[in-house]
């Protein structure tokens, strides 16, 4: 049995972390971290506090879909206790992700945006059409419920990062998120990212690659937030047999 610890149980996939685990006969709900009001039921034993430290102490793997400052807190405490993590924060700063890396050097630390085996798949697609396809522009087209606080999505920066990969070029070079006014043709090696914002969408992403006379297009729609959920259980469960090291969900899905 393995014990997890959540770290974002308040939240919207904290939520359904919670579900998902109780519904889990090799998995043990150990501890919740909160910040505000947990809305879901618990089993008695199942620790809930407000302090990392006390978090880690009781898990064997932590599951943190929280925001980049509970993150940084997470890393920092886990310094001293080490336990295995499955990080799918979003809008981490340089500083963070530094973080993040620097605890994996002690500790199991399995990081990504996205935790569905739908988006691993798409980000080796997009990685090879890129490549093949070098002459087509791509552009990234993103689109998430009303509530969502960090634009472009974690997950749309990962698959343009995989497409200007397959081109050799650096996205922080490349990439344009806004189009306004007399801005000239389209460059070359640009790779846009865009996002809409709107009612309760789950997640979709499409990655276009365009020329003249064809385009392809690859669409990942997410339709549950379980898919998340789910996805991030399965990584635990892998994660928790593994060395220190950094891992992502393609590493947990061998791809």
């Amino acid at each position: 049995m393995i014990n997890i610890g959540i770290v974002g149980s308040t939240g919207r996939m904290g939520e359904h972390l919670i579900k998902n685990v109780l519904e889990d006969d090799t998995l043990r709900l150990a501890a919740v971290h909160v910040f505000g009001e947990l809305k879901s039921d618990l089993p008695k034993e199942t620790l809930v506090t407000n302090s990392m430290d006390a978090l880690l102490q009781e898990s064997d793997v932590v599951i943190d879909f929280s925001a980049p400052a509970a993150t940084q807190e997470l890393c920092e405490s886990a310094i001293k206790t080490p336990r295995a993590l499955v990080i799918a924060t979003t809008g981490l700063n340089q500083h963070q992700r530094n973080l993040v890396m620097e605890v994996s050097e002690k500790m199991p630390v399995l990081y990504s945006t996205n935790m569905s085996a739908g988006i691993a798949i798409l980000k080796q697609l997009v990685r090879k059409v890129s490549e093949t396809l070098r002459d087509y522009d791509i552009e990234i087209v993103e689109m998430h419920h009303r509530h969502k606080v960090d634009a472009p999505s974690g997950t749309a920066l990962t698959l343009a990062e995989f497409a200007a990969e397959g081109r050799g070029l650096d996205l922080d070079s490349v990439r344009v998120s806004g189009r306004d006014g007399q801005i000239g043709a389209r460059s070359k090696e640009e790779i846009a990212v865009m996002a809409l914002r709107g009612g309760d969408i789950v997640g979709r992403h499409t990655v276009g690659f365009y020329s003249d006379g064809e385009y392809l297009e690859l669409n990942h729609t997410a339709t549950s937030r379980e898919t998340f959920s789910r996805g991030a259980l399965r990584a635990a469960k892998w994660l928790s047999t593994k060395e220190p090291g950094f891992y992502s969900i393609n590493d947990a899905l061998d791809l």
